[in-house]
């Protein structure tokens, strides 16, 4: 027999901690992105347009699969699940990103060491930053 199984139950409600993991999430993404940038030359101030065609791909991808995969809908957003779901719908966001920065809607590639770099970086600082947020909650309760 063939049955979908639910793993996570969803909560539509928007709430003041839903809208704040979801910012520092973004935050995340586009502090590290302009980062990079930075790093290799890049001028935020100088050239913002430069700077926000660099972030955009991201911020799409981040935008779009998260929403697809429900991080934010999910009744755990901080535990196990919250963090595993992360950590995934990252790996899929950054594709999706490095697909669209390598395609022609956007100014630059993704040479070899990229991908892995912003892959690899970006999960860490949204990992490490849930699990401290979780840490942190579990302590003051």
């Amino acid at each position: 027999m063939d049955t979908a199984v639910q793993t996570g139950s969803r909560d539509r409600s928007i709430d003041r901690e839903r809208v704040g993991i979801g910012v520092v999430d973004l935050g995340i993404v586009v502090g590290l992105v302009l980062f990079g940038n930075v790093e290799h030359g890049g001028n935020p101030i100088a050239e913002p347009l430069a700077s926000l065609e660099t972030v955009a791909p991201f911020v799409i991808g981040w935008i779009a699969v998260a929403a697809l995969a429900g991080v934010y809908t999910r009744d755990d957003l901080i535990g196990t699940d919250g963090v595993r779901l992360t950590a995934i719908a990252w790996i899929a966001a950054a594709n999706v990103g490095l697909m669209l920065r390598g395609s022609p809607l956007f100014e630059g590639g993704a040479t070899w060491p990229f991908p892995v770099v912003i892959t690899g970086t970006v999960l860490v600082a949204l990992l490490g930053w849930r699990l401290g947020y979780a840490l942190l909650l579990s302590q003051s309760r």
